[in-house]
């Protein structure tokens, strides 16, 4: 329709890069949440006498809580808005971060790292759908994918906090969790400078407010520019079609249906390949290096260049998305990612590991910028925060997974059947995307997922 036309046809600009900056701090402090965690146990060990077993539950916490927040914001967001439940996420998880930082026992600090996570993994879900329906078309890719790169911050803070704060003061561990729920005060900007999806709004038949968001973006982007606006397209009628009330039950029904299972199943695959090996990796990689002679110091100041690898990997990843295709970048990424694990499982020294440790982040990365990049392309919008939602969900269970998984094979292959294992889930992932990925560069949204949501609807 001819409002969604005007919002596609803007330059990007000064008002675009503001709503980057917004979601960016909010996967940043995401990425510092999921990644402080293994800097935590030692002093969490120490402080309550934990065995290995309760240390490894409490690895799990955050993922289990990111799998029941993602879920919940993609249903939420699809009913009551994109900018309510990203901001309600953000307030959730920073209160739960800072009763961790308080608890008193063991139980609670589980208890509290769980709701933490959700609150995570809600916010998380939910940006990328949100924002990318702000973006045109043919900036889509590169946004969404420097979206994603401020994970890599995150991480990169983490392992910063792990170095400095928690071995520096006697409670830094306290203290880092503090700090990771400073993300609060910024719910005073996003409040006043978040406007809510036009896409959603017209959705809801809420057309006023969509209009209303549209025309103060054209404002904006015109000032910014200090141009005349674009021309605007002439736009190819939506077709009418009555999309169900979105619950979990007709969410399946519709994502599952012919029209969109292979589209579904894609995206699921790749969440889940992704997130297997990402978090396998990372949450084994200061353990074999210390197994290989190094200090638990020297491991998490090798672990900070694993994690500084991240940064380029993601902007390469959103650079290269507008140019190749999102499914053919997410491809090069994971063929690179698996090249990169074999080469890590032949690696016997400190430094060629960790080098071979920061190929691997570089290329796992990248496959995480062109994968959020992708996953809101595919879904149309009365369901796009709850596909994305349910496909980071499916995604987290690779997260649960994969350490009980690559630390049995520890066991039983060794260094070199562990990352051996990760080259065989990446190579399968290849093969998904390249043979069945839907290509999305340069398409609208609508044109993307209109006839899908039309076939459903029959």
């Amino acid at each position: 329709m001819t409002l969604l036309a005007r919002l596609d046809r803007l330059p990007l600009s000064r008002p675009h890069y503001v709503l980057l900056l917004i979601g960016g701090l909010g996967y940043t402090f995401d990425g510092m949440d999921s990644a402080v965690v293994a800097f935590l146990l030692p002093s969490a060990q120490e402080a309550w006498g934990l065995s290995n077993g309760q240390l490894g539950i409490i690895g799990s916490a955050t993922p289990f809580g990111f799998l029941f927040g993602a879920t919940v914001a993609g249903l939420l967001g699809d009913r009551i808005g994109r900018k309510k439940v990203m901001m309600y996420a953000l307030a959730f998880y920073a209160v739960f971060s800072v009763v961790a930082a308080l608890a008193p026992n063991y139980e609670v600090f589980l208890g509290a790292r769980v709701l933490a996570g959700a609150g995570a993994g809600a916010e998380s879900a939910i940006i990328a759908p949100f924002l990318s329906e702000f973006v045109p078309a043919k900036r889509r890719g590169w946004f969404i994918g420097a979206l994603a790169g401020f994970f890599s911050f995150g991480f990169v803070m983490a392992a910063l906090i792990g170095r400095f704060v928690v071995p520096t003061f006697d409670d830094g561990w306290r203290i880092a969790q503090v700090i990771t729920a400073l993300p609060i005060l910024m719910l005073l900007w996003w409040r006043r400078s978040l406007p809510e999806s036009p896409r959603f709004l017209l959705q809801q038949g809420r057309t006023a407010e969509a209009e209303a968001v549209v025309a103060d973006l054209e404002r904006r982007v015109e000032k910014a520019t200090g141009q005349a606006l674009p021309p605007v397209p002439e736009a190819a009628a939506a077709p009418a079609v009555k999309t169900p009330k979105v619950n979990l039950i007709s969410a399946l029904r519709f994502l599952w249906s012919p029209a969109m299972a292979k589209r579904t199943a894609v995206i699921w695959l790749v969440w889940f390949v992704i997130t297997f090996s990402y978090y396998g990796f990372f949450s084994w990689i200061p353990t074999l290096l210390v197994q290989r002679g190094i200090t638990v110091t020297k491991s998490f100041e090798f672990s900070i260049i694993i994690y500084l690898a991240q940064i380029p990997g993601y902007f390469s990843a959103a650079w290269l998305s507008e140019r190749m295709d999102r499914k053919n970048t997410i491809a090069l990424y994971l063929a690179g990612s698996a090249v990169s694990a074999f080469w890590l499982s032949q690696m016997d020294t400190p430094v060629m590991i960790t080098i071979a440790g920061a190929v691997l982040s570089f290329f796992l990365n990248g496959t995480y910028a062109g994968v959020y990049s992708y996953t809101p392309e595919v879904f149309p919008t009365w369901i796009r925060a709850t596909g994305t939602g349910l496909s980071s969900a499916f995604g987290r269970v690779g997260s649960i997974l994969a350490p009980t998984i690559i630390g049995l094979s520890a066991a039983s292959l060794g260094f070199a059947g562990v990352f051996g294992l990760t080259t065989a889930v990446l190579v399968a992932g290849v093969v998904c995307v390249v043979v069945f990925g839907l290509s999305t560069a340069g398409r609208s949204l609508e044109e993307l997922t209109e006839t899908t949501t039309e076939e459903a609807a029959r």
